[in-house]
């Protein structure tokens, strides 16, 4: 099997859903000269959202590094459906923002985005390498334990 980030989904069993249609007024994502901005994505599974809740309340750290790795599986649909299907078009992920809703006092937000960047990393290999934030949030669209939005450097 090739070294291809579609080989790479397949030996972690991952098959990609399509890409989500937005929630309200926005783009799912936007081309820019080489860059690809991938608006904020949740993490929705094919029943819906996987993970809901505020982490250090009702969530785990653990629920949330999976709700992350979600979020990272939706991000990268959006990029599959932005380039055509394509994912080896892919030069670089360049960054990724996490917003993790969290109850006061919660303080481990780069934990739980680690489940975004670590999923991403193993996907797109050396392309995975990337600058992040993860921000603590008060809540999130349709009580939603973790957002990630990301940008790619693209060809």
């Amino acid at each position: 099997m090739s070294d291809s980030i579609q080989s790479r989904l397949q030996s972690l069993g991952i098959t990609l859903p399509e890409a989500a249609a937005p929630a309200a007024n926005y783009l799912p994502f936007m081309r820019s000269g080489s860059q690809l901005f991938i608006s904020g994505q949740l993490p929705l599974g094919p029943d819906g959202l996987t993970q809901t809740g505020k982490l250090g309340m009702t969530v785990s750290v653990e629920e949330g590094q999976r709700a992350a790795r979600q979020c990272a599986i939706n991000l990268l649909a959006q990029a599959k459906a932005a380039l055509e299907g394509d994912l080896e078009r892919i030069t670089q992920l360049v960054r990724i923002t996490g917003f993790v809703a969290g109850a006061p006092g919660f303080i481990e937000h780069h934990l739980v985005v680690n489940g975004a960047s670590d999923l991403l990393a193993e996907v797109l290999g050396s392309r995975g390498q990337h600058a992040r934030a993860a921000v603590g949030v008060a809540s999130l669209p349709l009580d939603a334990a973790v957002e990630v939005d990301a940008i790619f450097d693209v060809r």
